[in-house]
């Protein structure tokens, strides 16, 4: 169904249509994204915007996870070399 640009409450409000410009516009600002990001996102979980925010609070988080596992995973792997060589 296309989008009812007259539309401004309910339905129309919760979900995200990644095929309209302003809606990626709106939305990438609002959730501080890319719209590439957006449009990762809606496909991993769908267009409801609460499960979009979400998806990409946890995606945010895990990144930061990662990237500290990976500092700690070096500094690991640099003592692990100087044990080997003992």
């Amino acid at each position: 169904m296309s989008d009812n640009l007259q539309n401004r409450g309910g339905q129309d409000r919760k979900r995200i249509d990644v095929s309209q410009d302003h809606e990626l516009r709106d939305w990438s600002e609002r959730f501080g994204v890319t719209r590439e990001q957006l449009k990762e996102a809606v496909q991993a979980v769908g267009t409801q915007a609460d499960r979009v925010e979400e998806f990409l609070k946890g995606r945010g988080e895990r990144r930061g996870t990662a990237g500290e596992r990976g500092g700690a995973g070096g500094e690991r792997g640099g003592s692990g070399g100087e044990r080997g060589s003992r």
